[in-house]
């Protein structure tokens, strides 16, 4: 079978990809691995949460595949807004990767050593929110750009710290000092963070067969849960929300956040059940954080 895999063109993206098309060639597949350029890519030095957020890393690589110059797309899943277009399906989620934040700074010693009014890198709001949690007293400012783009930017002084996801440093094979590994109970990791998601045409049944073998089963109900929590918020690329889902053989731990923007309110909730239930223990998590009040936090950081 020949197919061909669309992509975004960052070194990360392609890294990315290449795994995903290593294991469909392993299946005897001939994968052409085709770079699409996004809006995201294209708007690199704006604030994306301006632009329609995380979902413009998306939107051209599912256009391609509606139109059929492609025949599947590999997505980081944090990037994936929770609906898709009605003729595609997430078809394979890959073993995750770590899938916690980390805290990069230029001097060892984590959050205790960054200096009051220190300025951390990230243009993500759950990130903006969760650093000043932790430490009201720094500053936070947006950073855009590839991964080792940032990782210059804070050699360079510009930033006294970054906060970046754990997964893209390690498929990059990249061990930059004083990494802080941050506790995903406290520091909560985006929906999705760490996974690859596989997205198909529902039509293409034969393709999917193929795709359901590179399909990771325990990536798959630790997504089902976690989206079904942003999907039950309704929660855009403007609001800080949270999730993070752990296994234990069958049983599943479901954490959910949702926050202000300035993180000065931080509702969380826990809940657990059968991993086959995710979806349900997904919307239940919401529902009671939009009882305690989520929804105003929700409608503030639309604006």
């Amino acid at each position: 079978m020949r197919i061909r895999l669309g992509t975004r063109g960052s070194r990360l993206a392609v890294v990315q990809s290449e795994a995903v098309a290593g294991s469909l060639r392993a299946l005897g597949a001939d994968v052409e691995v085709v770079i699409i350029r996004t809006s995201g890519d294209r708007l690199g030095q704006v604030a994306l949460a301006d632009f329609g957020g995380k979902a413009l890393f998306v939107k051209e690589i599912e256009e391609a595949l509606v139109a059929s110059e492609i025949d599947v797309g590999v997505h980081s899943l944090k990037d994936m807004p929770s609906e898709l277009p009605q003729s595609l399906v997430l078809a394979a989620f890959t073993a995750r990767e770590d899938p916690r934040d980390v805290l990069l700074a230029r001097a060892d010693g984590g959050w205790d050593a960054l200096p009051p009014r220190a300025v951390v890198g990230t243009s993500s709001p759950r990130r903006r929110a969760m650093v000043l949690t932790r430490r009201p007293d720094l500053r936070t400012e947006p950073i855009r750009g590839n991964v080792e783009t940032r990782l210059d930017k804070l050699g360079g002084g510009a930033y006294d710290a970054l906060v970046m996801a754990a997964a893209g440093l390690t498929r990059l094979g990249l061990h930059p000092p004083y990494c802080t590994p941050l506790d995903p109970d406290e520091f909560v990791p985006a929906v999705g963070q760490g996974v690859l998601a596989v997205e198909a045409r529902q039509a293409d049944r034969e393709l999917l067969e193929l795709l359901r073998r590179v399909d990771d089963t325990r990536s798959r109900l630790a997504a089902v849960a976690e989206r079904a929590f942003l999907a039950r918020l309704g929660a855009g690329c403007h609001t800080p929300v949270a999730a993070h889902a752990r296994l234990d053989g069958a049983a599943l731990t479901l954490t959910g956040v949702v926050a202000s923007l300035d993180g000065t309110t931080m509702l969380r909730a826990s809940t657990g059940g059968a991993a086959a239930d995710g979806g349900r223990l997904g919307m239940e998590l919401a529902d009671g954080l939009l009882a305690k009040g989520a929804k105003a936090l929700l409608d503030a950081s639309r604006g």
